[in-house]
């Protein structure tokens, strides 16, 4: 029994130092000149929807590098990147998850899943959810059943804009399967959503539609252009040609 607690011990010992190993190689490749150009990018600044966070200048391909230098991290244990204050760490934690669940077995899987439903407080850009909402919520759910259509209405009348993001970019991963209903429900419920950003996600989305199926987003089109936001409707448009693109943004 006591060789058994020393090896888990042992074995906490080792995760945790590869976490404190990650941070540190994440922060000696911190940018000042870079940081700034990003805390302007993501809108931190007074009322912006970033605003408060803090940036140590590194681009994703630079975190997935330092990331991918790593073995497996257990996903409690990178909880502790997860809530940290800094931007980047928490994009490498999202990113150890999202390996984490595509290389682990079911009850990793969906440990990933219920720590990234807890923590959405912390996943609170939109570069943070649209890495890992369709990679994580959407590869775990099953558009099919009504649990994951409930579960998506709730991110989506949520007051928190990111999980109102995660709901719909969520999808993405039901688009690639070639279900589209979870994402028009979705869609049809935000119309009257505030923010640009969720506009941008909802176009972004129903784009996505249309490159696979183009009959489906002109009938969604033909029922709510006139009420979607011209953002939302700029964004779904994009692939259109700049007839049939004219045609919609007039009904906009």
């Amino acid at each position: 029994m006591s060789e058994l607690r020393i090896r888990k011990k042992s074995g906490r010992s080792k995760v945790a130092t590869t976490v404190g190993k990650i941070e540190e190689a994440l922060r000696c490749a911190a940018n000042p000149a870079q940081a700034a150009i990003l805390r302007r990018f993501f809108k931190t600044g007074p009322g912006q929807y970033g605003e408060g966070d803090i940036f140590i200048g590194l681009k994703v391909p630079v975190i997935r590098g330092v990331v991918k230098q790593f073995g497996y991290v257990p996903p409690r244990e990178a909880l502790t990147l997860v809530r940290s204050p800094i931007h980047e760490m928490r994009l490498a934690a999202l990113l150890l998850w999202v390996k984490a669940f595509e290389e682990g077995d079911e009850r990793t899987r969906r440990l990933v899943f219920r720590l990234y439903l807890q923590n959405t407080r912390h996943i609170n850009n939109w570069d943070l959810v649209d890495l890992s909402a369709p990679n994580i919520v959407g590869a775990f759910l099953k558009p099919e059943d009504d649990p994951s259509a409930a579960l998506l209405q709730e991110l989506a009348g949520s007051g928190w804009l990111w999980d109102r993001r995660i709901a719909v970019v969520a999808t993405f991963a039901f688009i690639r399967q070639g279900r589209f209903e979870p994402t028009l429900a979705l869609c049809r419920r935000l119309l009257k959503d505030s923010h640009d950003l969720m506009h941008k996600a909802c176009g972004w989305m129903l784009r996505e539609v249309g490159k696979r199926d183009r009959g489906t987003l002109r009938a969604f089109l033909d029922v709510h252009a006139g009420q979607m936001p011209r953002t939302m409707l700029r964004y779904a448009l994009e692939h259109f040609g700049p007839a049939e693109r004219a045609k919609y943004m007039r009904r906009g």
